[in-house]
């Protein structure tokens, strides 16, 4: 009651702010002090019963506010602490952060030049300038922040779909013949999510076989093609995967543009995780042919280490966002307004509201510039390699799959000293099985670090690791293998 709009709250509200700004602070510090842990891990209903988390009647005081505030935060996962490997998108961006609380502070949406002036007109610099990064000529084409990587794919199963059929807008899917994609199987669980909620239905999202370094394989691509077209189905999207979410695998893009251009198909790259690697000289080749794409989806909140979230879809083609989704609504998009109604962007959403996004993004490539991405992006990609080399010729370590990784993903299973001597057989397996998941479980209960595992097809749980976090260090790397060692040795 004493904050600001309150007569005379001025005061009350700058030193509650600066409390909080305070609280904040040490966090941020704590974030990458490698003493502290990345997680102070307690089971759910643990938490639940150790405070009082439920709403009342009665207003709290403001201590109690910056309380909840300090138990939140102790809690929390330290996503920017140097050996949080847990996730695609990690590191804690103090450019990023500022740009987050002063779009918090400006609050305001993301539909018209109204009333986000700065931050529309940001929006389209900052698209352009990637469409310019894809290939695109002069970074013409059309583009929208959506709120993560699986609706920037959906978004382009959308826009393929109206490019082919447009009249799907107004009759819907009765009107239309039975609609195929394709995509390999190592993509985003997201294309069959996106299948299931336009009411394409995931039986129609058709998997391609992968090579042992988890690409999509041409050949059987076109033999799929050429096996919906006989049963009558019509090929409408072709999703390549750049960068896969297990093995970072890149999708061989010229083969796959090829293939669509000749059968006439929506070509799509989900680069959520790869696409970073566009702004690094030295590994962009491994999206060569990504110009040739119809949409692009890219997620600077991942390997370029933009506060989530931040997630770009890019369309080759303008215009077709626009009559793809708008819906004309005369209480937003009024046709008399007196500026330039081009950059009244929110018709060719699916949201209405729509959170600023692209600030951060903006304000990080001004404090960096594109050289300050491309450093941080090539140091994660060293970071991989060097964790690579180091485990591949050790004891206790198997590969999940040969050869030095395209991206930072790094794949492997840890042998403990019980199973080494064992020959490979289904009892193996189903002792294997259970490592990764104890040796995390204890991590967690640690605090010390975090890493993902996952089955994959025939294979039983692996540890991927990933790096996206520019803290990260050799010793980082170095700690995560001594510390699997000390919790697997027993098992």
């Amino acid at each position: 009651p004493d904050l600001l709009p309150a007569c005379n709250g001025e005061i009350t509200t700058m030193s509650f702010l600066q409390d909080v700004v305070d609280i904040l602070l040490q966090y941020v510090v704590k974030s990458f002090d490698r003493s502290t842990k990345v997680i102070d891990f307690h089971y759910p209903n643990e938490l639940l019963q150790e405070y009082n988390w439920e709403l009342a009647d009665q207003p709290q005081t403001l201590e109690e506010i910056l309380l909840n505030c300090r138990t939140t935060l102790k809690y929390a996962i330290k996503t920017g602490h140097p050996r949080y490997f847990n996730q695609l998108s990690t590191g804690l961006d103090m450019v990023g952060l500022a740009a987050d609380w002063l779009t918090s502070a400006a609050n305001t949406n993301m539909f018209t030049y109204e009333i986000a002036p700065v931050f529309v007109l940001l929006e389209y610099v900052t698209l352009r300038k990637m469409r310019e990064i894809v290939g695109w000529p002069g970074g013409c084409g059309d583009g929208i922040f959506s709120p993560g990587g699986a609706i920037s794919n959906m978004y382009a199963m959308l826009i393929a779909r109206f490019k082919m059929f447009p009249e799907v807008k107004e009759k819907g899917m009765a009107a239309i013949p039975r609609l195929v994609a394709f995509t390999s199987e190592h993509s985003h669980f997201s294309v069959k999510k996106g299948a299931a909620a336009l009411g394409i239905g995931t039986d129609s999202v058709i998997l391609i076989r992968c090579d042992e370094r988890g690409k999509m394989i041409p050949s059987d691509l076109e033999r799929r093609i050429l096996e919906a077209k006989q049963k009558g189905f019509v090929p409408f999207l072709v999703s390549a995967t750049a960068g896969t979410t297990v093995y970072g695998a890149f999708d061989p893009l010229i083969a796959i543009a090829d293939i669509c251009k000749k059968y006439k198909i929506w070509m799509h790259v989900d680069g959520a995780w790869g696409g970073g690697l566009l702004m690094s000289r030295k590994h962009k080749w491994k999206l060569n042919g990504v110009e040739r794409a119809n949409s692009v989806t890219w997620n600077p909140h991942k390997m370029m280490g933009v506060p989530l979230q931040c997630s770009a879809l890019l369309v080759r083609e303008e215009g077709l966002m626009q009559s793809c989704n708008q819906m004309h609504a005369s209480y937003l998009f009024q046709q008399d307004k007196h500026y330039d109604l081009s950059y009244d962007t929110g018709d060719k959403a699916l949201q209405c509201g729509r959170h600023v996004d692209v600030f951060k993004l903006w304000l990080m490539w001004r404090a960096k510039g594109t050289t300050g991405f491309e450093a941080q992006i090539d140091k994660c990609l060293e970071l991989a390699e060097y964790l690579y080399n180091k485990i591949k010729n050790r004891e206790g370590y198997e590969m999940v799959f040969d050869g030095k990784p395209q991206h930072t993903n790094v794949c492997f299973w840890y042998i403990p000293p019980s199973l080494r001597g064992m020959e490979d057989n289904e009892e193996r397996m189903s002792r294997l099985a259970k490592v990764a998941p104890v040796i995390k479980a204890r991590m967690m209960e640690y605090g010390t670090t975090m890493v993902s595992y996952q089955p994959l097809g025939d294979k039983v749980n692996f540890f991927r690791m990933v790096i996206s976090n520019p803290a990260a260090t050799h010793q980082d790397i170095d700690f995560l293998i001594d510390e699997i060692e000390r919790l697997g040795q027993d098992l």
